[in-house]
């Protein structure tokens, strides 16, 4: 999206390449799961969500721009998630939290709409409960604590958002 020039979409352009997603500073691919921290935008994906838990999968998820773009969103309102610490707290740039480099903890970004949604972690990749690396550590509490055991994983609630978005305008 940002190699179309999708996003940020500053002013209405759907057409500038702004930012850039490069290399890993880690110098290899990362297959894990990092935390994110919502970061208030007019993102329509991300409502009730202050934090997420997702798969990453690439070995090209830097994100990278000009200072005064890194700026621009921030002021703006573009940044729709950062790397955190599993307590939700900024990653500040610190491996493994920040997985890849990305300046100011950068991972997902939205147009000036809250329309379009970009980010380097994976939501598609935790749909069901049992897609987390520790879901049956997670099973085994819920069950010692009598609660029902979910059968989707959070990342769904990013696409769930999008549709309740999409119907309310629609119906």
């Amino acid at each position: 999206m940002v190699n179309l020039g999708l996003l940020p979409g500053f002013d209405g352009n759907y057409k500038a390449r702004d930012v850039a997603l490069t290399f890993n500073d880690c110098g290899n691919f990362r297959d894990d799961w990092i935390y994110l921290k919502t970061i208030k935008s007019p993102c329509v994906f991300t409502k009730g969500i202050k934090a997420i838990e997702l798969p990453i999968r690439h070995g090209e998820g830097k994100f990278f721009a000009p200072k005064e773009v890194i700026k621009r969103l921030f002021t703006d309102h573009h940044v729709v998630f950062q790397y955190a610490t599993p307590d939700n707290k900024p990653a500040r740039g610190k491996f493994p939290y920040n997985p890849n480099g990305s300046l100011r903890d950068i991972a997902g970004i939205c147009d000036p709409t809250g329309h379009v949604l970009g980010l380097m972690p994976h939501p598609e990749g935790y749909n069901h409960f049992t897609n987390h690396p520790d879901w049956t550590r997670k099973k085994e509490d819920l069950k010692r604590r009598g609660l029902p055991l979910p059968e989707e994983g959070l990342g769904i609630k990013i696409f769930r958002n999008a549709v309740r978005y999409v119907e309310k305008k629609l119906l």
